[in-house]
């Protein structure tokens, strides 16, 4: 680098004052949006990117939506360049270009420009309810190609120097079931971007282009120096892990997910050879969303509270081998990618657990558990859709037990739809949202819960879609802690029936069905029986532990009435003398058995409606 003409303190001016405009964009996109899956939920990213497609600055959003937006930039760039002019915005969704999860979440891209000179782009990644395919909410769990998941914009102009072009406007709304309210997000989001570009511009004209790039080209290497530091003070070695997706996403076998982790002084190489092939079902994970989530988990190992911006990736290396179900190949399904996207961050971790036991937890609930209620309101006539995520158990940790209904890493920074906007919003009836006690995920430090959540239905017919993964392979334990819970969806017919399952795929139901969402409990850390008995007593009064688990499992003998428990030492000494002759089901190191020999049985409530 050249000599330096900023001073640091401009540099870490700059350097937040593009954050703050991230952020803002943000909160504007929040603000402005139609659909509760935006405004409520937050399933949306927003980042601030050089003109090269490097990462700048971004807002906490969902991890995997962040982390393409550089790819998509870049396509920007590739299919425009010298093309691309004040007040233009660019759209695109292909989950086989860069910027892709599936076709609901849309990115939209504006240039920010100074003077006329380009400087910067304003990136943002949203979740759209709709987007055409075969099934209500376009994401489907039984599409067996991409044709049938929704509409593909490859790179297009949306907006022409500050005109939408009618054509791809009205191409939208042709394709999507709510165009209203689609066309509502869509706008909101172009907005959102010239909040940024607008703050960017303020910038400039503070401190001059030339300031800004230098104090962005400063916090890069600042990002890449911080990063080799962290790299260098970790245990260098290599290290492996396999886990197994439930399916291909069909019902068919279960799917291997491979990592083999190489740590050193300059590089952090994640290669997923041997992992498995392309899937025939739609839980295949794109090849830049897979990059992004490997970033997270990269980061979260590496320096959890560092500036997130290209420097700081630049050690990492990712080795991904084509047509598999992180690579897919083209037209192969993907729309609900999380299914397998989620476990290349877990596996990571599950590596690097036992050589990094102060940094990296259990494993937890991992699935988004995605959701999608829809249908053609019996009052108005117009199409509604409930689109969310749902909150589960993450695993416990050295210093602490699992976090209880928390989403899922992939998830990051989302929220849960509450009871009262889905009351108010849609034709449903909340009749139970509370803590999933599943007895399991025991350790010194105990799993946290999932949770249970009823849906009545009050349409007379509505559409329900749900892909809960790990309904067959619960969350690891770790260091002698117990395995979690799994995920699941129960459904009650008003004519008695009842069905228990991991997927429903656009299943038309009538007005009195009751469906229940159960999400798992993460992973124990550590001996249950070294757990002070204390804990094992509040956890018995609270619900979270039975009290048969309390002396099976923790050894803790309690004496007195259920709602005033004492924790009996002497007998309790006596009790883990002994030991648990059920031994350990947590393991600190990867599974290599055989999947179908390994495959728990789904835990679900006893309760009915």
């Amino acid at each position: 680098m050249t000599a330096r003409s900023v001073d640091l303190f401009t540099v870490e001016v700059i350097k937040r004052a593009l954050v703050s405009a991230a952020e803002q964009m943000f909160v504007a996109l929040g603000r402005t949006a139609k659909s509760s899956v935006i405004y409520e939920v937050l399933d949306y990213g927003c980042a601030v990117v050089d003109r090269a497609g490097r990462m700048v600055a971004q807002a906490n959003g969902i991890p995997p939506f962040i982390g393409v937006l550089t790819d998509a930039v870049r396509d920007v760039l590739a299919k425009f360049r010298g093309r691309i002019r004040p007040g233009d915005v660019f759209m695109t969704n292909d989950p086989y270009m860069g910027g892709a999860t599936h076709q609901n979440d849309v990115v939209l891209v504006a240039p920010v420009f100074f003077n006329g000179e380009l400087v910067l782009f304003a990136a943002s990644k949203a979740h759209w309810n709709d987007v055409g395919g075969k099934d209500p909410g376009s994401w489907s769990p039984s599409a067996t190609d991409i044709y049938q998941e929704g509409i593909q914009f490859p790179v297009v102009r949306l907006v022409s120097a500050g005109e939408e072009v009618e054509d791809i406007v009205e191409m939208v709304a042709r394709n999507v079931r709510a165009p209203e309210l689609t066309l509502g997000d869509m706008r909101a989001q172009a907005a959102s971007l010239h909040v940024a570009a607008r703050r960017v511009a303020e910038l400039c004209g503070k401190f001059g282009v030339e300031a800004v790039l230098e104090a962005i080209e400063i916090s890069i290497d600042q990002g890449r120096r911080h990063a080799l530091a962290e790299l260098r003070s970790l245990p260098h070695g290599v290290y492996e892990a396999e886990e197994f997706i439930d399916d291909d996403g069909l019902g068919g076998d279960p799917v291997p997910v491979h990592v083999r982790v190489t740590l050193s002084d300059d590089e952090f190489v994640v290669d997923f050879t041997g992992t498995g092939k392309t899937c025939a079902g739609p839980i295949n994970c794109p090849l830049s969303v897979l990059i992004s989530t490997v970033k997270f988990a990269y980061q979260s190992v590496l320096s959890p509270h560092a500036a997130p911006n290209e420097g700081f990736f630049a050690p990492l290396r990712i080795v991904v081998p084509e047509d598999t179900v992180f690579n897919p190949k083209r037209p192969a399904p993907i729309s609900t990618y999380w299914e397998s996207d989620a476990y290349s961050g877990d596996v990571i971790w599950r590596a690097l657990a036992a050589a990094l036991p102060d940094r990296i937890p259990a494993g937890h609930f991992l699935s988004v558990c995605g959701t999608t209620v829809s249908g053609i309101s019996d009052e108005t006539g117009e199409w509604f859709f409930s689109v969310e995520p749902n909150a589960g158990g993450w695993g416990a940790a050295a210093g602490k037990d699992g976090e209880s209904a928390l989403v899922c890493t992939n998830d990051g920074e989302t929220y849960i739809l509450s009871a009262e906007v889905a009351e108010t919003r849609y034709p449903l009836l909340v009749e139970q949202f509370a803590l999933h006690a599943a007895d399991a995920g025991h350790g010194a430090r105990r799993g946290g819960l999932g949770i249970v959540k009823d849906y009545r239905i009050r349409n007379s017919r509505a559409s329900v879609t749900a892909s809960f993964g790990r309904h067959l392979y619960p969350p690891w334990g770790f260091a002698g802690g117990h395995d979690g819970s799994t995920n699941g969806v129960e459904v009650y017919y008003p004519d008695g029936r009842i069905d228990r399952r991991g997927r429903l795929s656009g299943e038309v139901m009538p007005a009195g069905t009751l469906v229940r969402f159960i999400t798992g409990t993460g992973g124990g850390y550590g001996d249950p029986m070294t757990r002070p008995p204390e804990a094992v007593r509040a956890d018995v009064e609270n619900g979270y532990v039975s009290r048969e688990a309390a002396d099976c499992v923790y050894g803790v003998v309690l004496a007195g009435d259920p709602l005033a428990l004492a924790v009996d030492a002497r007998a309790t000494e006596r009790r883990r003398a002994k030991g648990n002759p059920a031994g350990s089901e947590g393991s600190p190191t990867a599974s290599k058995e055989n999947p179908k020999a390994s495959k728990a049985k789904p835990r679900v409530p006893k309760a009915t409606p």
